[in-house]
Formats: C-alpha cells, structure tokens, sequence
C-alpha cells in the first residue's frame, strides 16, 4: 500500500511537471506568434499583423499587449466593431494599461459615432491615470460633436497643459480661440435680438394705444341735439287772437 502511495505521487509529480511544461511551451509559442506579429505590425502590415495576434491570444488570453496590437490592427483595417470587441475583453485586467485600453476603446466608439460611449471610456481613463494626455484630447474631439463648447475648451487646455510641445497646439489653440469668438459672436447676437425684440414690442404698444385712443375718441364724443325734420321755422308778422 505504501508502495502505491508513494508510486501515486511520484506519477501525479511527473504529470504536473508534464503539465507545466505545456503551459510554458504554449506561453512560449504565444510569445513566439506576438513577436512576429509585431513585428510585421511596425510594418505597416496590419492584416497579416492580426493573424499572429490572435493566435497569441488564443494561447495566452491574458496577454494585454496582444490585445492591444490587434485592437489597433483591426481599426487600421476598419473592422471597427471587432476592435472594440478585442478592447472590452482585455480591459478589466489591463493592469497598468488601462489608461490606454480604455482610450483607444474610446478612440474606437467615436469613430463608430457611438459619442456617449466614447466620453465615458475617455472619462475611465483619467479615472486610471489622472495624467494621460491622449484621453483629455479625446475627450475633448467628443464634447466638441456633442456640443459641450465650454467642456471641451476646458480638455484641451488640460491636454496642452500634459503635453505642452504636442504637435497639434497650434491647431488646438486656434481652435480655442473659434471657440471662444463663436461664444462672444453668438451673445453679441443674443443681445441684438433681445433690444430688437424689445423696440418691436415698444412699437407695437405705441401702435396699439394710438389706435385705442382713436376709437375712444369717436366712440366718447358728446352728442348734440338734432331737430332734424322737426326744426322750428321762423315766423313774421302778428298773431291774433279771437
């Protein structure tokens, strides 16, 4: 019985050894196609890129940087849902990448025009890293299709702020600045309006009590007395009496 026991062990031992040795060897393998996927993706080789990718995946499904390669694969070949698809599967364990999973997810939800969803991954990747320039500039590209003008001046300027030599600065500060005219421009406008609104209303009520008082005054008018038919003739001479 011992014998067994000890026979048991030594075989449980060696199939865990066996077993530890396949998951390296697919670890390894997984490692093996995310290298050559890299390297045909810095060559601008997107599609072929991909395959590699997702037999990385395949073999290591926690592998972030995978993910992250073939999201971006995926939106450079326009498959924009599965991008975001690759996105959602790896963000909830991208560790310290999740700053910039949760942005390019972003990335990926505005140009599908999906706006509300992308403000809200923006906004998951300042909750991750307060200090990640590309998920203000994002953010703010979102608020500016939305409308929220004075929200999206405030991201810009946070994201010049992060990234004071970006390479789009200048655009951005002109931006700004349209902005900022467009908001002086349209109060300009709303004041105009409102005198107008106020001189045409002044005007009518000007109106309207020269027309009343025209009507009180031929309806007020005293009336005189009228004989008409009835007038007393005048009469010459003496009357007599009998």
């Amino acid at each position: 019985m011992v014998f067994w026991y000890i026979l048991q062990g030594r075989v449980m031992k060696k199939f865990s050894l066996c077993a530890a040795l396949v998951f390296l060897a697919s670890l390894s393998f997984g490692q093996e196609n995310f290298g050559r996927g890299e390297d045909l993706f810095m060559q601008n080789r997107p599609t072929e890129a991909a395959i590699f990718f997702e037999s990385a995946i395949a073999q290591d499904p926690t592998h972030v940087m995978a993910h992250l390669y073939l999201g971006i694969a995926y939106e450079q070949m326009g498959r924009l849902d599965e991008a975001i698809a690759v996105y959602r599967q790896v963000l909830g364990r991208a560790g310290d990448m999740t700053a910039i999973i949760a942005t390019n997810l972003g990335n990926a939800y505005f140009r599908r025009g999906l706006i509300v969803d992308a403000i809200a991954m923006y906004a998951h990747s300042m909750e991750a890293d307060r200090s990640y320039a590309p998920a203000y500039l994002g953010r703010a590209n979102a608020r500016i299709r939305e409308g929220s003008l004075n929200d999206a001046i405030s991201d810009y300027e946070q994201y010049l702020l992060l990234e004071p030599r970006a390479p789009q600065r200048t655009n951005i500060e002109r931006l700004i600045m349209y902005i900022r005219a467009e908001f002086v421009e349209a109060e300009r406008l709303r004041r105009v309006a409102e005198e107008n609104a106020r001189a045409e209303a002044e005007r009518r009520r000007r109106m309207l009590e020269e027309v009343s008082a025209s009507l009180q005054g031929a309806a007020g008018a005293s009336q005189g007395l009228s004989a008409g038919a009835e007038d007393i003739e005048a009469f010459e001479g003496e009357f007599e009496l009998e």
